[in-house]
């Protein structure tokens, strides 16, 4: 039975702590003071389209770093193509 005596203690002073606690304080955005013309969205909203555009340009060096491989596989493609007909050419003159 000794063994539940600090096991209650220890849930009477979580209790006591969350029943005592104050409000916590937040700023006029989380109160929703704040319009849609104040500075503060209108800065929340300048870094969400900067965010974005941060996003768009690395995956538009991505994709573009890909079709970049790709056309170099095709072109390395074709000059090996060309080379083994030039080659049968001349194999096949002799």
């Amino acid at each position: 039975m000794r063994t539940w005596k600090p096991l209650g203690s220890t849930a009477m002073v979580l209790l006591a702590s969350a029943l005592g606690a104050a409000p916590a304080a937040a700023c006029e955005v989380c109160y929703g003071a704040a319009s849609s013309g104040s500075p503060l969205v209108s800065g929340a909203r300048l870094g969400v389209f900067l965010l974005l555009a941060v996003t768009v340009v690395v995956l538009g060096g991505f994709a573009r770093f890909f079709f970049y491989l790709r056309n170099r596989a095709r072109q390395a493609e074709t000059e090996q193509i060309a080379s083994e007909w030039a080659q049968f050419q001349r194999s096949s003159s002799t």
